[in-house]
């Protein structure tokens, strides 16, 4: 089973941060920052931090676990994050290299729904529980 982890960055703007793709022929859409657990990594707390240094070379604290998404053959883990400085000029990730990827744009989001609502975010699962935490002020308060 292939097993990933992604971070819900939290900002001291009470922003948080999104990658934004756009790829040939797919309407764009925004992901969690993360990736697979490589057999290197430690734990999947260990995976969340490398990805993060690699996507946005920043380096974040882990909140907690917020949900986890199983479908056929894949476990994605979201964890909740903070963090405070981040580069994304400086990223270093071998997705970012590799031709034919399209293109990864970094976004800061406002912690509101409309926000949320304003944004193609996937998988769709972990949308609405993200937008369920904006809306009940749990990120607000974890940040």
């Amino acid at each position: 089973m292939q097993h990933r982890v992604r971070a819900v960055l939290l900002t001291p703007n009470d922003t948080m941060l999104l990658i934004k793709r756009i790829r040939p022929g797919t309407d764009p859409y925004w992901v969690i920052v993360g990736g697979k657990i490589e057999p290197t990594d430690a734990s999947p707390e260990d995976a969340l931090l490398r990805e993060v240094r690699e996507e946005i070379a920043g380096e974040a604290e882990i909140v907690s676990l917020l949900h986890t998404v199983e479908t056929d053959g894949e476990r994605q883990d979201f964890y909740l994050a903070t963090i405070e400085k981040w580069s994304f000029e400086d990223r270093t990730g071998p997705e970012f290299s590799q031709e034919g990827r399209g293109e990864y744009l970094l976004e800061e989001i406002p912690l509101t729904s409309e926000a949320l609502d304003a944004v193609n975010l996937l998988p769709s699962e972990f949308a609405t529980v993200l937008h369920e935490a904006v809306e009940r002020g749990d990120l607000l308060a974890a940040g």
